[in-house]
């Protein structure tokens, strides 16, 4: 039925399998796989070339081909919602391995679950914007922990994070990611960072108390002479000193003002 066809495309006209027989845009109807083959068995067919064959399903055989094991894999992760936590265990994990470098799994981890995740994505047909905007939140994280904006880079990640993901696949309406997931993966993400910002402050400050910096403020005693330059004796270590105002006897206290190029900077106590 040339018209009736015609109306399928042009105009999105839909027909239920009695309706598609009735205007006879089917030749048969069947509720089962076994019905069917039991229809068409004596019926006369004409083949592409123009042959005429009268098909015989007496002795039929049916023949399933089933995914094997990496294809059921593959259908499983092309899912919108586990293609969305592969991604979230790729932020976590790599911007776990950039902030503490050497611990190799979470890297691993992350890197394995991002290619999964892009697959994923390019069999679903993901919206490149989604793409960038989630990819730029993971700028933003990895910014946050080499800057330490306080919370500011990370408030903007999870901002596009949230952005990306609800635009994903906006122009493929019958796929969607469920809403509770992405709030869920939100407050985990925001949560983790909330937590890796203050693990990474204290490490700074650590560093910096344990570190020359933390000779500032302390007394020392001139071993030699500061004229401008000579040693002092600071917590049982020997350095290198430059005075700052003028020459200081040696057995004389001072007090360390800065520290630059493994020299202290002195003056008179």
């Amino acid at each position: 039925n040339i018209k009736e066809a015609r109306l399928a495309v042009t105009e999105s006209k839909s027909f239920r399998d009695d309706e598609a027989l009735k205007v006879g845009l089917i030749d048969i109807r069947a509720e089962s796989l076994q019905k069917l083959i039991s229809l068409i068995n004596g019926r006369e067919v004409t083949l592409a070339g123009g042959k005429k064959i009268t098909i015989d399903t007496r002795k039929y055989r049916i023949i399933k081909n089933d995914m094997n094991g990496i294809e059921h894999f593959l259908q499983t992760i092309s899912n919108p919602n586990i293609a969305y936590v592969l991604l979230t265990l790729a932020i976590i994990g790599l911007i776990t391995e950039v902030s503490h470098p050497g611990m190799i799994l979470p890297g691993v981890v992350g890197g394995i679950s991002l290619l999964l995740a892009f697959y994923s994505l390019g069999v679903l047909n993901a919206y490149w914007g989604g793409i960038a905007l989630i990819l730029l939140a993971i700028l933003f994280f990895i910014a946050e922990i080499f800057t330490v904006s306080f919370g500011l880079l990370t408030t903007g990640g999870i901002i596009s994070l949230i952005m990306g993901s609800l635009v994903l696949f906006h122009h493929t309406p019958e796929i969607k990611i469920s809403l509770t997931l992405v709030i869920g993966i939100s407050i985990v993400i925001a949560a983790f960072f909330i937590l890796l910002i203050g693990i990474v402050i204290k490490d700074r400050k650590r560093e910096k108390t344990a570190g020359a910096e933390s000779m500032i403020g302390k007394t020392a005693t001139t071993k030699t002479s500061l004229n401008p330059k000579g040693t002092v004796l600071i917590e049982g270590e020997l350095w290198y000193a430059i005075s700052m105002n003028g020459e200081i006897k040696a057995g004389e206290e001072v007090v360390v003002k800065k520290v630059k190029d493994l020299n202290l900077w002195v003056t008179k106590k």
